[in-house]
């Protein structure tokens, strides 16, 4: 059974409410589209707002995206990472209901730049933790296992659908500015966690055994170890190498302080692999 982690929800919880002021104070009042799937939700919104007798909330649209992802993300990604970005995509959807839709700006640029830097905290600092915001974040992940490439190449295809379909029917000055946020949050974003898809940890300890059992029952992931000795002390220690990707580097930390706090750890980007990667 899966407890929550009360700091985890606290920082989910945050993530939420910054990311459903970001839609609701900045980009919706001004048009400006979100990334991935609340920017999809955005539009759908939009389009059935102009276009059909009925109309749905891009909240209410964005929980409905997310359904079929979240059931994608249990069974192929991890049910801890899942529950956690479950949780962040229903609270987000609840704020985005709850908070008013007033327009603080009437300035689209300044629209677009705040709106993109209070999201992009919201999204960094959940991922950071452990969890996502939901939407592309585990249709990336899912993709990027299966076939092993970049998850920057689904990001971009969603993003682009989504400026060109609001270029097309609301003018592409809107589409541009859309390109604003985007470019700012996904600074921000790198920023607060880490633009590199895969990482390489290298840890020295004394424990090495306990650590690798405990890796392995979190993680499924290969780990290499060699045998080290310390410069100072000369004493024997191993140091473990293992590639992870970056949602998994909250877990890896937790393992790490958990079985040997005194471990020293080094975290480096990762631009490529040759060679075996497990993707399930």
């Amino acid at each position: 059974m899966i407890w929550l982690n009360t700091k985890i929800f606290i920082i989910v919880l945050f993530g939420a409410i910054l990311n459903a002021i970001a839609m609701n104070f900045f980009l919706i009042p001004a048009n400006v589209y979100a990334s991935g799937f609340t920017g999809f939700a955005q539009l759908i919104s939009s389009i059935l707002g102009e276009f059909a007798p009925f109309q749905l909330s891009t909240g209410i649209l964005l929980f409905l995206l997310n359904v079929p992802v979240i059931i994608l993300g249990w069974k192929k990604v991890g049910r801890s990472f899942t529950i956690y970005s479950f949780i962040s995509v229903l609270l987000m959807s609840f704020f985005m209901e709850m908070i008013p839709i007033i327009q603080v700006s009437s300035d689209i640029l300044l629209n677009a730049v705040f709106g993109g830097v209070i999201a992009a905290i919201g999204v960094g600092l959940t991922l950071k933790w452990g969890a996502s915001t939901g939407g592309m974040d585990i249709v990336a992940m899912v993709l990027s296992r299966m076939q092993d490439r970049p998850v920057g190449t689904y990001f971009f295809t969603l993003n682009s659908i989504i400026i060109v379909t609001a270029g097309f029917l609301y003018g592409w000055e809107k589409a541009l500015y859309t390109l604003v946020q985007l470019y700012v949050s996904t600074r921000v974003i790198d920023a607060i966690h880490t633009r590199h898809e895969k990482l390489t940890a290298m840890i020295v300890t004394q424990k090495a055994n306990d650590l690798k059992k405990a890796i392995h029952s979190r993680l499924s992931r290969g780990i290499t170890t060699v045998p080290a000795k310390g410069g100072f002390t000369n004493e024997d220690r191993d140091m473990m190498f293992i590639v992870i990707t970056r949602y998994e580097l909250f877990d890896l930390q937790r393992v790490i302080k958990d079985v040997d706090p005194q471990a020293f750890t080094n975290i480096v980007e990762t631009t490529g692999i040759f060679g075996f990667f497990r993707r399930e």
